[in-house]
């Protein structure tokens, strides 16, 4: 996670020839990756190893000249996490990062408190966690079930906090910045009532975070066990997926063997046919409560310059309330012709 920092004490612009000197305490980066995963950034991420400190500090040029008022970590450590997420496009870069901290400001439902200790309840159901081997592929493989969810207990945005709380804790590691992940989500057992919760104005926050406000390479959605209701949820969520990641998303239905094709059984659970044992939440609980100290820094709140505003993310105000009350009103009867 990121803490508090100033534009106006970060800034190389503010009149030192050496940035190091001026700022000791900014942690020195050290590059984790393996002579692989370097070459594996070269080539997909256009990162260069010579030229990623200057790439760095070109990004924290331009937080501090157009958004100095974004309370954001500048840390080479935490900007490489945007620059790898846009292939080191200093623009695109950017606006995730303006992205990124525009969606905690704007939902507090679920950035409030954002801590694993809050969100234990949803852990402890076992409703995301963690598989404990990578892909092929080198890519975390993320498991999210529905149906260990009950409403009566908590809202749904309990749920959002404990899959963004999982990303957060992913990202630290750069070999995930540079792989990606991967989701399997089993809607085994969900029913209309619980669809009912994941309505569009839901579904717009969520892709809108995870397309544009977050550092993360998603690589590949595979859905398991979807009920007829799932063309219901579908139908809400693609209108707010680019063509790219609707390309990623694989309905495998009951058939394991069409889900082996895409995650090999050796890293999977016995419960999706795999040979890796039975599904063991408990070691990713574990890491991730134990990573309190990481989410203790609450972010700044976010003040942007007034002819500043961060584009193709979330309509605000009005509109927003108008898109979503319009989409709710043909949201049931989908739901129900599909269920």
């Amino acid at each position: 996670m990121s803490g508090e920092s100033d534009c106006t004490r970060t800034s190389p612009s503010a009149g030192s020839p050496s940035d190091n000197e001026l700022l000791p305490d900014r942690p020195k980066y050290v590059c984790t990756l393996s002579p692989d995963l370097v070459t594996k950034a070269r080539e997909e991420l256009q990162e260069k190893p010579e030229w990623r400190l200057r790439d760095v500090q070109a990004l924290r040029d331009m937080v501090c000249k157009d958004y100095p008022s974004l309370g954001t970590c500048l840390d080479d450590a935490f900007l490489l996490r945007f620059l790898r997420a846009r292939k080191f496009d200093y623009d695109r870069a950017l606006q995730l990062l303006v992205n990124y901290h525009t969606c905690r400001r704007t939902w507090p439902e679920v950035f409030s408190n954002l801590k694993p200790s809050a969100i234990k309840p949803v852990l402890e159901s076992g409703f995301v966690t963690v598989l404990p081997h990578r892909d092929p592929q080198g890519r975390h493989v993320v498991c999210i079930r529905p149906d260990r969810w009950t409403p009566s207990n908590y809202p749904i945005t309990e749920n959002i906090r404990a899959i963004y709380l999982t990303l957060e804790k992913l990202i630290q590691s750069e070999e995930t910045q540079v792989n990606g992940i991967v989701i399997l989500a089993d809607y085994k057992g969900v029913s209309l009532s619980k669809a009912s919760h994941f309505g569009p104005f839901v579904a717009k926050k969520v892709i809108g975070i995870l397309q544009d406000g977050f550092p993360i390479r998603i690589k590949a959605v595979n859905i398991i066990n979807e009920p007829r209701i799932f063309k219901g949820i579908f139908a809400i969520i693609k209108p707010f997926l680019k063509e790219k990641i609707a390309n990623r998303f694989f309905l495998h239905g009951c058939d394991l063997n069409s889900l082996h094709q895409n995650i090999p059984p050796v890293i999977l659970p016995e419960e999706y046919g795999g040979t890796a044992g039975k599904l063991d939440i408990s070691a990713w609980n574990e890491l991730l409560l134990a990573s309190e100290e990481d989410f203790l820094h609450d972010f700044s709140e976010l003040v942007l310059p007034c002819d500043s505003s961060p584009h193709d993310l979330l309509v605000s105000g009005d509109a927003e309330e108008k898109q979503c009350d319009d989409s709710l009103r043909g949201m049931k009867p989908q739901l129900y012709y599909c269920y």
